[in-house]
């Protein structure tokens, strides 16, 4: 069985690619490189001691997706690729409505015409905007609040319209929560170049002493101690969705959306305190304005994906800790 990563050298791409070679997979990554490194195939390779199939190549480039399908018997894809920094987003709308919807628009058509009707679409918990309750499930009203958010509904649209218009696709539209932590290898993870947009990432780099503190948004919401509450899975955790959402497109056809998740809502403190415990280091912070746009909490409901997909996020907040700082001090350089 054959399955193609775009964006497979990405942070939650590569932990799926060893996830999937590890299921018995083969494993076909097309990426871009702009934002990953090339050595990353060359690490899941190290990690599964299995070979992959590797394309640098540019989703949105129908030739070079043409050339891709030709050579090799696809069976299924799993799509990562595309741009995802929030801000960003805001200030780039338009590329990122160019290369998230163009990329993915391109994909379907060849696959379209080589008959391979069975993906798995990497969505985000950004479609539910501004959740009305908690936890959050499936069927919420969607709403969004940013062009990355805008574009991952859009896709979503048009992923719906497709099976609408033919009942042969299998698909799976997977809305993650915030992914953190790192192969317990410490040879993928996460590493943003810059200042990084996500929790886990700044600590990190707080704690390597490459950024001086953390700046906490806020300390007034209506939380346990007053900081924003969000829903952390381990990567590891989250990569084990895709396999379980691929054997379900495998089985049958449909369309289908879950959310991954812990179901658990962790605060930014919770997060920094333990992450100190854990690694027994220092993380100096400090309180700042809230941002606008942000909210109280947002965690999941996970029912639907354990009921479907037999699957459950199993690591807990020491573990996605642990493995965050051990990914970034075997990778210093």
């Amino acid at each position: 069985m054959k399955i193609l990563v775009t964006g497979g050298c990405g942070y939650i791409g590569s932990h799926t690619c060893v996830e999937l070679l590890e299921s018995g997979y083969e494993v076909v990554i097309v990426d871009n490189l702009s934002n990953s490194q090339a050595d990353v195939v060359d690490k899941i390779k190290t990690i599964t001691n299995k070979d992959v199939k590797f394309y640098q190549e540019d989703v949105c480039d129908k030739k070079d997706l043409e050339h891709i399908f030709t050579n090799e018997q696809i069976d299924a894809v799993i799509h990562f690729a595309g741009l995802k920094a929030v801000g960003e987003s805001v200030s780039k709308p338009l590329m990122y409505y160019r290369n998230n919807l163009d990329s993915t628009l391109t994909l379907l058509e060849i696959m379209n015409n080589h008959n391979c009707k069975k993906i798995v679409f990497s969505s985000s918990a950004t479609v539910y905007g501004k959740p009305h309750k908690l936890p959050i499930t499936e069927d919420f009203p969607l709403q969004t609040t940013n062009p990355y958010g805008s574009t991952k509904l859009m896709i979503e649209m048009i992923l719906n319209d497709l099976y609408a218009s033919d009942n042969e696709w299998s698909i799976a539209i997977l809305r993650y929560f915030n992914p953190i932590g790192a192969h317990k290898s410490g040879l993928i993870g996460e590493n943003p170049n810059g200042i990084p947009n996500n929790l886990m990432p700044y600590i990190v780099k707080v704690a390597t002493g490459e950024l001086k503190e953390l700046n906490v948004f806020g300390n007034d919401y209506d939380t346990k101690d007053g900081t924003g509450v969000r829903d952390y899975i381990h990567v590891v955790d989250l990569a084990k969705g895709h396999i379980k959402a691929i054997e379900k497109v495998m089985q049958e056809k449909g369309i289908d959306t879950y959310n991954l998740g812990t179901g658990k809502g962790y605060s930014v403190l919770e997060i920094v305190n333990t992450f100190q415990k854990v690694n027994n280091i220092n993380v100096p912070y400090k309180i700042v304005e809230r941002r606008p746009g942000d909210i109280d909490a947002c965690y999941a409901s996970t029912e639907k994906a354990a009921k479907l997909l037999n699957w459950r996020a199993e690591l807990e907040l020491d573990e996605m800790c642990k493995d965050a700082y051990n990914f970034v001090s075997k990778n210093k350089e």
